[in-house]
């Protein structure tokens, strides 16, 4: 028999500064909580489990320098953004760094990505899935939410009829800018493009281009199970890309979000196997009525700077014990 479930595993970096507030919010209901970076893995996390000779789920101990349990007792995981593995093994040289590095994460990864009868927010799987912006752009279309016109290719000719026809096209890249060589963070924030910009580089990869859709403003919407967190955002320079800009000087205030949008967001969850995701909308005014357009979903984004928080590492805490915390 399966052991009680006892424990809320947190699988992310120390400097995590998001995942803390939901932490808190499990202390608070006096949850066991155990924080893990996988790529620990070494004298600071130390693991072991069997199964087989009658057993039919994994079975042993995960040990840090504050925790040790069992993982048969996990009852949820809540994954949020882990050191990569390479980085654990960035002193070897680099054939053996990627040996290391492919073994900890299918090995250590695919114990903890199968823990049976835990609940995950969100599964790695299900971010993987949930990641790829043209799945997100057809399950949106797919739930009845408006979409800009967008095209992927690499094709210049292709870019070049489709800004013909549709005017105003922006760029956008599909994961974001990797990291520096030194470790620091980069980006790339959505761009204007002219037609006589498109050329014949395009052909080197996959290229993200769409209609630009005149906007009033944003709107952040954080979507936690059947809870749904809005705030409008406006920057006072209209700036196309609100990312790009100081920060400081956003303006955010709450919106309230119609019930088809609403329903229309928990149905996307549901269709990528999610429990949690931060949706961007295009916000502008269409005759009277406030016409929302999707335009993405991070399936595992920021939300600790909204204005509401705390209240959002409630939710989060709610959704992680639901169904197992007594």
């Amino acid at each position: 028999m399966k052991p009680t479930p006892r424990t809320v595993l947190v699988v992310t970096s120390v400097e995590d500064v998001t995942a803390n507030l939901v932490i808190e919010a499990l202390n608070k209901r006096r949850a066991q909580v155990a924080r893990v970076d996988p790529a620990d893995i070494g004298a600071e996390l130390m693991f072991g489990a069997t199964i087989g000779d009658g057993r039919t789920e994994w079975a042993g101990r995960l040990r840090t320098p504050s925790r040790d349990i069992a993982v048969e007792e996990v009852g949820a995981v809540y994954y949020r953004r882990p050191t990569p593995y390479t980085a654990r093994f960035a002193g070897l040289p680099e054939h053996h760094r990627a040996f290391a590095a492919t073994e900890a994460q299918y090995g250590l990864g695919g114990l903890l990505n199968n823990l049976v009868g835990a609940t995950y927010v969100n599964h790695p799987a299900a971010l993987g899935r949930a990641d790829r912006k043209p799945a997100q752009l057809q399950a949106a279309a797919r739930l009845g939410l408006a979409i800009p016109p967008s095209l992927v290719t690499n094709d210049v000719e292709q870019a070049r009829a489709f800004a013909a026809e549709h005017g105003t096209i922006i760029y956008k890249s599909f994961r974001g800018a990797p990291s520096t060589p030194g470790g620091g963070a980069s980006a790339i924030w959505t761009q204007r493009v002219a037609v006589e910009e498109l050329d014949d580089s395009l052909a080197v990869t996959a290229h993200l281009f769409q209609q630009e859709v005149p906007k009033t403003a944003d709107a952040r919407v954080t979507a936690i199970g059947t809870r749904v967190f809005a705030s409008r955002i406006t920057t006072p320079d209209g700036a196309l890309d609100w990312r790009s800009g100081d920060w400081e000087k956003l303006v955010h205030e709450p919106i309230a979000v119609p019930e088809p949008i609403q329903d229309a967001v928990r149905a996307y969850l549901q269709h990528f196997g999610l429990a949690f995701g931060c949706f961007d909308f295009a916000l502008n005014d269409a005759g009277g009525a406030e016409r929302w357009t999707f335009i993405e979903c991070n399936p595992n984004g920021q939300w600790a700077w909204l204005p509401d928080a705390d209240a959002m590492a409630d939710a989060f805490a709610d959704v992680i014990l639901e169904g197992w915390w007594q």
